[in-house]
């Protein structure tokens, strides 16, 4: 099949967290298993542009990438160049694949598809949430919605969700939607040993012994600062907190000091990778996602395929698998609970080994990414036997 994915963002921008990864991830894995897989997206990573050569296709791992630049409008993404090539080129694909909600990309690829008679998928990638919209941008979220998301989806092949949290999450809307399937993120196995050196603030973040890890980007919807609070009462677990900064790490640091458990929080403010990123899933006891929302988690189960188990708030998508798996712990999004939580793990380090081992052998089982993209490639290919629903007037 012929794949056209279209995304705002992509790599090298990783700055901007999971869907950045798992977009490549199911992309690369689809092209290796024979199909014809091209990106849309655009240069930007975040007040600066990713150093790609523009409006050529660029191989990423088998995948055919090409960057559109964005030059006023970058918070939506806008490109005229993009809208062009989607006109242009759109037919000559079999299925097109829009991630994320929200911004122009997707809805200039909703639009180039329904013209032309292409079916489309969209994942929304965990921003259709009722909670996080009314709490950040509620009134142009929610006018973008009534006049441009709603229409897209409901016009899609199918809507994705990556787990029933999410599904739930958007059916939820009450609108006149296709087939909500869903198929989850897939996980890369870690990389080879390496005998690189590890970054000071690494080296001195696991010198101190086991700890309570949260691994990926630093903003409010990841609820860090619910760990934070628990450490007040658990007073002999410590944390380290690392990732891109969404603008949220001095906010951190500052309750951090303000409930007196500066010295058991680190912050590591940064884009952590290779043999840093590995160094700190060795020496984490447990790995904690305290989300408001998390469409999935994938930072978690990178943990449980490195073996470490996951304490999570229901509100994490993944969190029923650690449930049904028994690969850690489920806890109310209380610090209390958070707290409680984090006592009876760092207790009883047998416990948190046994769970680690049920949650690594689980996520090899069932969410290597080679699977993931077979479920994906049987969406596409169903949609697009169905027949092409007809052109826009």
């Amino acid at each position: 099949m012929r794949l056209l994915h279209v995304v705002p963002t992509y790599l090298p921008a990783v700055r901007y967290g999971g869907p950045i990864r798992s977009v490549h991830a199911l992309c690369r894995e689809l092209a290796a298993a024979g199909h014809d897989v091209q990106v849309f997206t655009t240069s930007v990573d975040g007040p600066s542009d990713s150093d790609v050569p523009l409006m050529i296709p660029v191989d990423v791992q088998g995948v055919k990438v090409t960057y559109f630049p964005s030059r006023v409008l970058r918070r939506l993404y806008w490109s005229p160049p993009m809208g062009r090539a989607l006109a242009a080129s759109i037919a000559g694909f079999d299925v097109v694949h829009l991630h994320s909600v929200f911004l122009w990309p997707i809805l200039a690829g909703a639009r180039a598809a329904r013209a032309r008679g292409i079916p489309y998928v969209i994942s929304p990638r965990g921003m259709l949430v009722p909670e996080l919209i009314r709490r950040k941008s509620r009134w142009v979220k929610e006018a973008w919605i009534r006049l441009i998301d709603r229409p897209n989806l409901e016009a899609a092949a199918a809507v994705h969700a990556t787990s029933a949290i999410e599904a739930q999450h958007i059916a939820s809307f009450g609108w006149r939607l296709p087939p909500i399937v869903m198929i989850p993120h897939g996980v890369d196995d870690p990389p080879p040993p390496s005998k690189a050196a590890l970054s000071p603030d690494v080296a001195e973040a696991i010198s101190r012994g086991p700890m309570v890890l949260s691994f990926g980007r630093l903003s409010w919807e990841k609820g860090l600062d619910r760990v934070i609070a628990a450490l007040a009462e658990a007073p002999s677990v410590r944390a380290v907190m690392a990732g891109d900064d969404g603008g949220h790490a001095g906010f951190l640091a500052s309750e951090a000091a303000r409930l007196g458990v500066a010295d058991r929080v680190t912050i590591i403010a940064r884009h952590v990778s290779g043999v840093d990123k590995e160094a700190l899933f060795a020496a984490a006891r447990l790995f904690a996602m305290t989300s408001l929302s998390e469409n999935f988690g994938i930072a978690a189960f990178e943990a449980m395929r490195r073996g470490v188990p996951v304490l999570a708030t229901p509100d994490v998508g993944m969190s029923e698998i650690v449930r049904d798996i028994q690969a850690g712990l489920v806890v109310d999004p209380t610090p209390s609970a958070i707290a409680a939580g984090l006592r009876a793990m760092f207790a009883d380090p047998e416990l948190c080994r046994r769970q680690g081992e049920t949650g690594r052998t689980h996520v090899i089982d069932h969410y290597g990414w080679p699977a993931v993209a077979r479920r994906m490639a049987e969406l596409y290919r169903s949609i697009a036997d169905a027949g092409r629903p007809g052109a826009a007037t």
